[in-house]
């Protein structure tokens, strides 16, 4: 297999790697966390008007047409640079879910819009106690003519508090629990019926909780066929795992890379403490996590946008598995090795460290992913 990147993949690769280096420094980026959006307009602006914003959008829409290795490269450099901004929530993840259900008029109304950074998405599809479960859905839709009323709760949707619009998961038919029977909205966040929390969450980036109250919706506003979109919830949310897991390693990367530096400059007994061979065994230990979790993620990224099939979702488990894994070990290592400077609110790897444990549970859990690829592999 060939792992070199073409010469657009390393032009798209050094691009991010110099916006991101020259525009958000740390400081900036504790700006933005405080700021009221929660992250940066101006540099949302920067990226779609280098057409970053369309790198996971088709051609034809105004994109860049790019597929799992594309998605990698973006993510990686903007996890190196712990960026705010919904680029997974809406460019990857909601708008694969568009791409794949939406017919043709709502493909060209509203995707030439995110590709340029006009609109941004966000999926709703979680709630209380459905513990990643995409099947547990209670929050219901009944149809009255052409319209369509939608009533019940969607938990922490990352992304949500900035989205211009809403892709909502509700039962159209069969019971919580129930694979059949979920359809998918599309909702805009100011309309009557929809009450939307937001709060920014631990590691950065800000959610929201919905609360939906007979709220209408035409029938423009459906994806797919009406109960029968389980599959692809399942497909694209595989899809934007492989992307979080770039995001992770980019994070990682970052972690490494702050750790070593700090063990060639922090001074003991008249030496830097990076010659003492218990932490040069340690730091090994991280390295070797940190290689498998390169490995895992170029293979993620080489099957995301592959046809659905137990093997590819088997495969993309392990490597979610094993990425979150070598994350929170990275993660909690950096930490020790640190020593007190390492939790401060004030220096990087605290950030870090909070990003890259709260990334070990988005979009499922170490034992989640682990449990999936078990029961995919008696199924096989």
């Amino acid at each position: 297999m060939d792992f070199n990147l073409t010469e657009e993949q390393q032009m798209l690769q050094d691009m991010l790697s110099r916006l991101v280096r020259d525009h958000y420094s740390f400081e900036k980026r504790m700006s933005h966390y405080a700021s009221q959006e929660g992250y940066s307009t101006a540099f949302w602006q920067q990226l779609a008007e280098q057409g970053l914003t369309g790198v996971p959008i088709d051609e034809a829409y105004g994109g860049f047409g790019g597929g799992g290795v594309e998605n990698m490269l973006l993510m990686k450099e903007l996890g190196r640079g712990l960026c705010l901004e919904p680029v997974l929530a809406s460019q990857i993840f909601a708008a694969g879910l568009l791409q794949q259900l939406g017919n043709k008029e709502q493909k060209e109304k509203i995707l030439p819009l995110v590709a340029s950074g006009e609109l941004k998405l966000a999926a709703a599809l979680t709630e209380t106690n459905s513990h990643y479960s995409l099947q547990h859905v209670a929050c219901r839709a009944r149809q009255q003519g052409d319209t369509w009323f939608l009533s019940g709760q969607k938990s922490v949707v990352v992304g949500g508090a900035s989205a211009d619009l809403l892709l909502v998961s509700a039962r159209t038919a069969g019971e919580q629990g129930d694979p059949e029977g979920i359809s998918l909205f599309l909702v805009e966040p100011w309309a009557k019926g929809v009450t939307r929390n937001a709060y920014p969450c631990i590691d950065g980036p800000r959610a929201c909780d919905l609360l939906l109250d007979e709220v209408m919706v035409g029938r423009g506003g459906v994806l797919g066929k009406p109960g029968q979109v389980f599959t692809t919830l399942q497909y694209q949310q595989e899809r934007a795992a492989a992307a979080a897991c770039a995001e992770a390693l980019g994070s990682m990367e970052e972690a490494f890379t702050l750790t070593l530096d700090y063990l060639k400059t922090r001074q003991q007994f008249g030496q830097p403490i990076g010659k003492f061979q218990a932490l040069q065994h340690r730091m090994a230990d991280m390295r070797g996590e940190l290689e498998l979790a390169t490995s895992m993620t170029l293979l993620a990224a080489s099957l995301a946008d592959h046809p659905p099939s137990d093997e590819r979702s088997r495969k993309l488990a392990a490597s979610r598995f094993i990425i979150t894994r070598a994350a929170r070990f990275i993660a909690e290592q950096a930490i020790q090795l640190h020593g007190g400077i390492g939790m401060t609110w004030e220096y990087a790897l605290a950030h870090h460290a909070k990003r890259l444990v709260m990334l070990s549970h988005h979009l499922g859990d170490e034992d989640t992913h682990l449990q999936r690829f078990a029961d995919l592999l008696k199924a096989s």
